[in-house]
């Protein structure tokens, strides 16, 4: 099968038209909190979300303990890349599952699939992403202002499966501020090692009772190109190339919203209702199977309304809805489907923030989420399922003498079902189960100000994870992992504490931040091989028989996960140029304590040195980013060399009319190094090394 696609592109033909015609706003741009990473020097003036962190802080405060990055105006634009996992990768503690460039989920302290909750909005994603690691997430980065990554367990606010962290991408599909006459954007970006075709264009209108929001994106990439490699398939050596085979693609999707707004002035109460409308389509090709692609679609619905109060015991309720239909088929060279994955969802959450009682400031909320996934076709193994999960969850936050001191409790129940096999005749998944699981988390945090510069932050949390349907029920041979994966229906819940310390120094010009996290689990669901070699059937046979495959099982066992986070800017100089320092390092370390082995893909200690340079209307960036041998691997994995990456950006702001305009230009991987990934599977990496030498340009207009 052809790696390149051939599908409408009326999308991507409309946001390039936009893009000469209009440009690309800010939407979501904030001030940058504390704790945030980003690349940004200066930016355009546009309408601002709050300059505070949303993710995991109900209550606005301007301080939270947990450690966040956040990317938004310039630095998300520079940083940006074809997907969520490759426009993060390189944050601190972040690092992604790169299954070639297509499919790239961020793994967090070294955590990843289940553990790692994607939110749009604080929504659900509800898709398939963390089933399997071909499987793409469903968000564009082109259309995100803001992304907030929150390093460590976000159970209390958002469930189990966020146990190692939290992604959340926001937008203005459903705008949160009234808006005064009209106002548009665009993008374009061309270039880099895949040859993207990208952009995006938006346009909004309202006053000060309506707004108004419509959007569209559109991506083409072609087969990755990087420093000539021999692929390597199963162990086997392939001809050389410089290009990563079937890795192309083609994105484009689209969005309309709308947002009511009432009270103010003499009314007590104020708020907002709105509703959002969108789309994503993709259609990528597999690394790992050289002629398959998978043809991706998803809808969805989102509604949130806010209601603010003056007096009273509820001060703010908040409410958010989303509906997700989720759908992706595996499409052989033939042209065959071989299987079609669907999940179809609903979440909701309810916010409700009440009056200060004495000392004390504080919301309750409850989240309710229920979703069917299904898996048809010949290489699936799990059955179909439905997963349903309520929580209720509590923050009280009081200021003292030792600070801000909050604590945190959530109470959830799980119910996980498996409907067996659909046909008794062809039995592989049993009969038909139900899982019940009770699940608490706790959380107690405390900011210290030492100084007016000097802060001292601590977080102490207890979680618990209830199994997923495919640690429970998935029995088959799994494509992207070249394994029989076998759940485990008796699994318990996942349980873990953890710790996390932090130093930050900040003034107007420069900061440091230096954290450490220990975390514990007394159960942590992993795959582990069994050291048993099975058929297609699940039928134990020799190890080399022909299509045979290790067979793996999911089992809970003791494992620890700790690290440290550093990050630093120091003005140098002020004139002529504005020049400023910057130093990141992290390190993860991670252990299975049942089998004193290393846990599986945790991304070894990285450095990055880097120099921002700005005058006028320029700014430029030099950067080297080295991360290094990884040994520390189980025996199911090879070491990975060290590599060190150089990038530069070159940028400069222009004014025309009424309009703003940013271009810029990038150059990555200046010395056109080989790299791999050590988060990638084994299976996958030898397939697809990190992107070669690359240009990309692009321009950014808003009106």
């Amino acid at each position: 099968m052809s790696t390149r696609f051939h599908t409408p592109r009326s999308a991507l033909a409309l946001s390039l038209s936009l893009a000469f015609a209009a440009g690309t706003p800010q939407l979501g741009q904030a001030q940058t909190p504390p704790d945030a990473t980003t690349s940004a020097s200066t930016s355009l003036p546009a309408r601002t979300l709050d300059t505070v962190v949303i993710t995991g802080n109900p209550l606005g405060s301007p301080q939270i303990a947990a450690p966040v990055s956040v990317l938004s105006g310039d630095g998300l634009v520079l940083r940006r890349g074809s997907s969520l996992g490759d426009t993060l990768t390189g944050l601190p503690g972040v690092s992604s599952t790169y299954f070639g460039p297509n499919a790239n989920r961020p793994v967090i302290r070294g955590l990843d699939g289940d553990r790692v909750r994607i939110l749009s909005n604080a929504g659900a994603s509800m898709d398939a992403s963390s089933l399997s690691y071909d499987h793409a997430v469903p968000l564009d980065p082109l259309i995100v202002d803001r992304i907030e990554v929150l390093r460590g367990p976000g159970a209390l606010f958002y469930g189990g499966s966020a146990v190692g962290g939290v992604v959340n991408t926001l937008d203005n599909r459903i705008p949160r501020a009234p808006m005064d006459g009209f106002s548009g954007s665009a993008e374009v970006r061309l270039g880099g090692a895949a040859r993207e075709r990208g952009g995006a264009a938006l346009i909004e209108t309202g006053n000060d009772r309506f707004a108004l929001h419509a959007d569209v994106f559109g991506r083409d990439t072609s087969d990755l190109r990087v420093p000539r490699y021999t692929p390597l398939e199963d162990g086997t050596p392939l001809a050389r190339s410089s290009r990563v085979r079937n890795s192309a693609a083609e994105t484009h999707g689209g969005a309309l919203g709308g947002s009511l707004f009432f009270g103010g002035g003499a009314d007590p109460a104020q708020g907002r209702v709105g509703l959002s409308v969108d789309t994503y389509r993709s259609d990528y090709g597999i690394t790992a199977e050289p002629d398959v692609m998978i043809q991706l679609k998803r809808d969805r619905v989102g509604f949130a309304s806010e209601l603010k109060l003056a007096d009273g015991l509820w001060r703010a309720l908040r409410l958010n809805a989303n509906y997700t239909d989720y759908r992706h088929q595996e499409v052989e060279g033939s042209g065959a489907v071989g299987t079609v994955f669907s999940s179809e969802g609903y979440d909701l959450r309810l916010e409700a923030e009440h009056a200060p009682l004495g000392p004390l400031r504080g919301v309750l909320g409850v989240q309710h989420e229920d979703f069917n996934f299904s898996a048809l076709g010949d290489e699936a193994f799990v059955p179909k399922t439905n997963t349903r999960k309520t929580g209720l969850f509590a923050l009280e936050e009081m200021a003292w003498v030792g600070g801000t001191l909050s604590v945190g409790a959530r109470f959830e129940r799980a119910e996980v079902d498996s409907e067996g096999d659909a046909d008794p005749l062809l039995p592989k998944f049993g009969d038909q189960v139900r899982r019940n699981f009770s699940l608490q988390s706790y959380s107690l945090a405390n900011v210290l100000p030492l100084t007016p510069n000097w802060s001292l932050s601590g977080s102490l949390s207890a979680t618990e994870r209830a199994p997923t349907y495919f640690e429970l029920y998935a029995n088959g041979v799994h494509a992207a992992t070249a394994a029989y994966e076998q759940g485990n229906s008796r699994l318990p819940t996942e349980r873990g504490t953890n710790v996390d310390l932090a130093l930050q120094w900040k003034t107007e010009t420069d900061q440091l931040r230096v954290g450490a996290f220990y975390t514990r689990f007394s159960r942590f669901i992993s795959l582990d091989a069994s050291g048993e070699h099975v058929d297609e059937s699940g039928a134990v046979v020799a190890a080399g028989t022909p299509d045979s495959v290790p067979l793996y099982r999911f089992n809970a066992v003791r494992a620890r996960l700790y690290g440290v986070e550093i990050e630093g800017r120091k003005r140098l100089a002020d004139l002529p140029w504005q020049l400023d320092g910057t130093s990141q390092f992290d390190m993860t370390r991670g252990a299975n304590r049942s089998t004193g082995e290393p846990l599986p893909r945790i991304a070894p200690w990285r450095l990055k040195l880097g120099l921002d340079a700005a005058r006028g209307p320029w700014t430029a960036r030099i950067e080297a980013d080295h991360a290094a041998r990884q040994n520390r691997v189980p025996d199911t994995d090879r070491p990975t060399s060290s590599y060190t990456l150089v990038n530069l950006s070159l940028s400069q702001r222009i004014s025309v009319n009424l309009a703003d305009a940013m271009w810029y230009v990038k150059l990555t991987n200046l010395g056109n190094e080989r790299a791999y990934s050590a988060s990638t599977i084994e299976t996958i990496r030898g397939l697809s090394p990190l992107p070669g030498r690359a240009v990309q340009v692009g321009m950014r207009v808003t009106f």
